[in-house]
């Protein structure tokens, strides 16, 4: 009888398979073949490279069906024929090697080879389109699981996982790939990306390719400290360089498997090999680590909220949820949301995020919108602006799910509460799309007037979460705080709730805070002191302005105060070199803020924002968390331009006010070229150095290039007929054989705003295209991508002929397969580690 992998799982230890490529090379696959053609032209070859690792002692083998999606066979049937074949043969293969009962077929699935909007041009629900139809294909011929492989993008990995549940219901594993600082390509995290794909419910979940499995043990430590679910650890072996024509690797079985030991020992359950591993590794893994004691992975007790990049951990220290994207009381919010004014809505996140916002609210309910229409483009585009995670904060449950799926990371989701109608509307959809779920003490009694009725309400909602798979570690229970005006004991019931469900159940919990003011003279006193009270009393997260002065000096005071600011560093930061106005503090005092920073005449006091930048930063580092500040600090002698200059424009990614700035700039007679060369440039220059520092990621960098570009686009008009200074021309191409073309056009776009004419000549380029137009355009720089090992020969192969044909050119190579060591074996005269390298190599080539 066949064994089932659920029933092994997290039970005994696992091992998958190693290379395709590297094997299909031996095997005779060209430079630029695609490999899952091989399955109906070589089936014979194909049965062979899963028998050998059947015979090496491999219980998950991967059908050849890597590449295999619509984009790469846009013809006929091609693409059915080709991963049923890739199953079929799978099938013949475990027969023959007599693993019937004990072996499992993973459909394979890789990247699409683009980025997915709004950085690229590929839809999220495209996306989810194209692996959908493999899934479909792939289960149906007969696979017993999907494995979800070499992502370099979260959100990718997002889409391809709803595409497996929404489409099968076979086993889902997924693994992402990093660089060596623990980074996708995209900017996401372990911690960002393991709560992100547990929230979606995978089976397993861990890394794969880029490196090899020394490089890789910092990673994995990682990963199995904060993963509930098994971990799969599928290394390289080592780092790739080319002999005679083909891609060989620095290590062999034997020093593979003992860092693999290693590895095992972090507590990993499944583990196999990638890129340039073989048989021989495999046999020897298994062999090896069977010997081992098999540990399982136990589940973490971890509250985490994220972005694509940044983790929120809540109930290590009070977590600041910013209240201000909420149109309740908010005369401009509601016109922004009234005329899809956006950009506004953009500007009050990100002023939330420079004051110190952890988690930003996003609520869009007013009368007469179409409200899951308006949530889900608010998210679009806070996604586009800010890396701070959000809180979904709505009632309407379409505009619930619109939001959370395309969210690209793990959200807070505001609220349910004990009635049952709500119960089964709300937790469904937290339960498919993940997330952190607050609970609110109300049922159909109403709200419960003791502090022993509000935690029964918050029991009944926490037993109710069970029943829909939702767990402790992902609910927070709001204990209501209502206005003191209209019942005196009403602060004190909500302080005794937070406490008993916080030490007493053991569950986060949130309030807001503001609430308690309600209707009585200078808000703040009362605001910041029962803030206070209730961080004392465990409340873990509280729904505040975070330009507020005096909260956020309440929050400050409190984290120095219990020691939860190490060494007092971040209220140091904060206050050592200011005056704190605050009303009642015995100086002069401003007028008295309310709960949403406005003073008693409705104005805003722009003098009660918190410094920019300095509570986010240093609140992520007092928590150890990383949270928010993302931007904060990175900006030089930029920051102190402010949210209506260009240069905050261009580095905080807005777009259309970048253009109307612009506008003004140069119908105000300011010259063009002074432009460019004083504020965008030198903002560029801000954003690529935070992108290299590791501070700021690649959808900020491509979001401030896009609002250079509509810059630029202004100041080419007003220049029209005008010459236009270039400084060089450069010829980007994706080698034959590989139809990723990421890395290439996210170079494109930073070299074009940097100055540079880019002919692209897309991807799948063979080397005498590139060298024909190299020659024919008198180019002084190339630059080539590939993603796969079996592609850089092709990569080579146009070197040499650059060599032979153009020898004034340089050539610059990068991509996901490349290090400094291979560019140097394979000719290059440099390395782009990124896009930043590139456009600094380049300005070095062309003298700037």
């Amino acid at each position: 009888m066949k064994k089932r992998l659920m029933d092994r799982l997290n039970k005994e230890w696992l091992f998958c398979d190693g290379g395709t490529g590297t094997v299909l090379q031996s095997m005779g696959l060209k430079g630029g073949e695609l490999p899952e053609t091989w399955n109906l032209l070589h089936p014979d070859r194909i049965e062979r490279l899963y028998e050998g690792y059947l015979r090496a002692g491999c219980d998950i083998f991967n059908a050849n069906t890597f590449g295999a999606n619509r984009l790469k066979y846009p013809d006929g049937d091609d693409l059915e024929r080709i991963v049923t074949a890739a199953v079929d043969i799978a099938k013949k293969a475990r027969a023959a090697a007599g693993r019937e009962d004990d072996a499992y077929i993973a459909l394979d699935i890789g990247p699409t080879g683009k980025l997915i909007e709004p950085m690229g041009d590929l839809a999220f629900e495209r996306a989810v389109e194209l692996f959908a139809e493999v899934v479909r294909i792939g289960a149906a011929a007969g696979a017993d699981l999907v494995l979800i492989e070499t992502m370099t993008d979260s959100y990718e990995a997002k889409a391809a996982v709803l595409a497996a549940k929404e489409n099968c219901s076979l086993p889902v594993f997924v693994t992402t790939t990093y660089d060596e600082k623990g980074k996708m390509l995209t900017g996401g995290s372990v911690d960002s990306t393991v709560a992100l794909l547990e929230g979606l419910g995978v089976d397993a979940l861990g890394v794969n390719c880029s490196l090899g499995p020394k490089e890789m043990i910092p990673i994995v430590k990682r990963i199995t400290e904060v993963a509930s679910i098994p971990v799969v650890v599928n290394p390289n072996a080592g780092l790739p360089r080319t002999e005679n024509g083909q891609t060989v690797y620095d290590i062999g079985p034997e020093q593979f498997v003992s860092y693999m030991e290693e590895i095992a020992d972090l507590g990993v359950q499944v583990l196999g090999g990638c890129c340039g591993t073989t048989p021989d590794y495999i046999r020897l893994l298994a062999k090896t680590i069977k010997k081992k004691p098999f540990r399982a992975c136990a589940a973490k007790n971890r509250t985490v909220v994220t972005s694509f990049s940044q983790s929120v951990v809540i109930g290590e220290r009070p977590v600041i949820v910013g209240e201000r994207i909420n149109p309740t009381g908010k005369k401009k919010l509601k016109k922004a949301l009234e005329e899809g004014d956006l950009d506004y809505i953009a500007n009050l996140a990100l002023e939330e995020e420079e004051a110190g916002a952890d988690i930003l609210d996003v609520n869009v309910g007013i009368p007469d919108i179409d409200e899951p229409d308006m949530m889900e483009k608010v998210v679009r585009r806070l996604q586009e602006v800010t890396s701070v995670p959000l809180q979904i904060d709505t009632t309407n449950p379409e505009a619930l799910e619109r939001a959370l799926r395309i969210y690209n990371g793990k959200a807070m989701v505001n609220s349910v509460n004990g009635k049952e109608e709500q119960i089964r509307t709300v937790m469904p959809i937290v339960r498919k799309y993940g997330g952190v779920l607050t609970g609110l003490c109300i049922d159909e009694a109403g709200i419960p007037q003791t502090p022993e009725g509000r935690v029964k309400v918050a029991e009944k909602i926490i037993d109710a979460a069970a029943g829909y798979g939702i767990q402790k570690k992902d609910l927070v229970i709001d204990g209501l705080a209502m206005t003191v005006s209209s019942d005196q004991e009403s602060a004190k019931v909500a302080l005794e709730t937070v406490h008993q469900v916080r030490h007493g159940l053991g569950v986060n919990t949130i309030l807001g805070v503001s609430n308690i003011s309600f209707g009585l003279p200078q808000r703040n006193l009362l605001n910041m002191a029962f803030f206070t009270m209730a961080m004392q009393s465990g409340l873990s997260c509280a729904i505040i302005n975070p330009n507020n002065e005096g909260m956020m000096a309440a929050w400050s005071s409190f984290m120095a105060l219990t020691g939860t600011d190490a060494q007092c560093m971040h209220y140091i930061e904060r206050y050592g070199n200011r005056d704190v106005l605050i009303t009642g503090s015995g100086k002069k005092a401003k007028p008295a803020l309310g709960a949403d920073g406005l003073a008693a005449d409705g104005k805003y006091d722009s003098g009660a924002a918190a410094a920019p930048g300095s509570a986010g930063g240093a609140a992520g580092a007092a928590s150890g968390s990383g949270a928010s500040g993302s931007g904060a600090g990175a900006a030089g002698n930029a920051a102190s331009s402010g949210p209506d200059s260009l240069s905050y424009c261009i580095r905080k990614g807005l777009k259309a006010p970048a253009a109307q700035i612009t506008q003004k700039k140069i119908a105000d007679g300011e010259d063009p070229m002074d432009i460019i060369n004083e504020e965008l440039i030198p903002a560029l220059n801000v954003v690529g150095d935070g992108f290299e520092k590791g501070t700021l990621f690649l959808p900020q960098l491509l979001m401030a290039a896009e609002a250079s570009q509509s810059a630029f686009a202004v100041i080419r008009e007003s220049m029209a007929g005008k010459p236009r200074k270039i400084k060089g021309r450069i010829i980007l191409a994706t080698v034959k054989g590989d139809i990723h073309d990421i890395g290439k056009n996210i170079v494109k776009v930073l070299l074009e705003n940097y100055g540079y004419d880019v002919i692209d000549l897309g991807r799948d380029v063979p080397p005498e295209t590139i060298v024909d137009t190299a020659v024919k355009e008198d180019i002084k720089l190339v630059g080539l991508s590939a993603l796969m090992t079996t592609t850089v020969v092709s990569m080579e192969e146009t070197i040499h002929l650059l060599r032979e044909k153009k020898p004034d050119c340089r050539v610059v190579v990068g991509g996901a397969v490349m290090t400094q060591e291979y560019a140097d074996k394979i000719g290059a005269d440099a390395y782009g580690k990124d896009a930043m390298a590139t456009v600094r190599y380049a300005d070095s080539v062309f003298g700037e």
